[in-house]
């Protein structure tokens, strides 16, 4: 079964193939700050690689974040219109576990925080325990402000994130390998964005009647 995956959460923006067996072929990633991922681009160089076809993909894996709100919304996209073309299978992959298990691949042991850029000075944290052959989500990812990390970091607390000390992207490799663990695949106008933050709606006033 061959995998790609997109993970485009972060600057870091990815792509990789797997055979299925958690082995993975090929990945290319660019880093940039910039609004557009490229993932057209990104898809052609992975599968050139992996020596693999358009039409070998099988199952198409989204990294879902939290992160770039934008960058999620790119992947989605790319995973829906595939499904549509190709009746691909689909399925998302949080980034937080993404990062929680490359964390425990790299020997991060212990409690970890995993913080990513929320923008307006606010990070996106979950804390994960990690030894060799376990990962347990501690605390469910939410929002908070950058003090409370820095707070973290003054008490010796291990924080690994895009914007740490510890660096450490979401990765289209480790998505793919999560994937292949996986069966629940989904309609890909289901594929929804990890996004935390309440959203407002200011309603607009009413129109003015047109004068006589």
């Amino acid at each position: 079964m061959t995998i790609l995956a997109l993970e485009f959460s972060t600057a870091r923006r990815s792509a990789a193939v797997t055979d299925g067996q958690g082995v993975v072929l090929a990945e290319a990633a660019i880093h940039s700050r910039e609004r557009g991922t490229d993932a057209l681009g990104l898809i052609g160089q992975v599968l050139q690689r992996a020596n693999r076809l358009r039409e070998a993909v099988e199952v198409l894996a989204v990294g879902l974040g939290p992160g770039s709100y934008t960058g999620i919304r790119a992947a989605i996209a790319v995973a829906q219109g595939w499904q549509l073309a190709r009746d691909t299978r689909v399925l998302g992959v949080s980034s937080l576990e993404s990062l929680a298990a490359q964390a425990q691949a790299e020997g991060l042991f212990g409690r970890v925080n995993l913080v990513v850029d929320a923008q307006r000075g606010e990070f996106y944290l979950a804390t994960w325990e990690l030894s060799a052959g376990r990962r347990r989500e501690l605390a469910p990812a939410k929002i908070v402000a950058a003090a409370d990390v820095a707070t973290r970091q003054a008490a010796g607390e291990i924080c690994a994130g895009p914007e740490q000390a510890r660096a450490l992207f979401p990765s289209a490799s480790t998505v793919a390998v999560l994937a292949a663990q996986r069966t629940d695949f989904l309609p890909g106008q289901m594929l929804m964005p990890v996004y935390l933050r309440e959203t407002s709606f200011v309603k607009a006033p009413a129109g003015r009647a047109e004068a006589r």
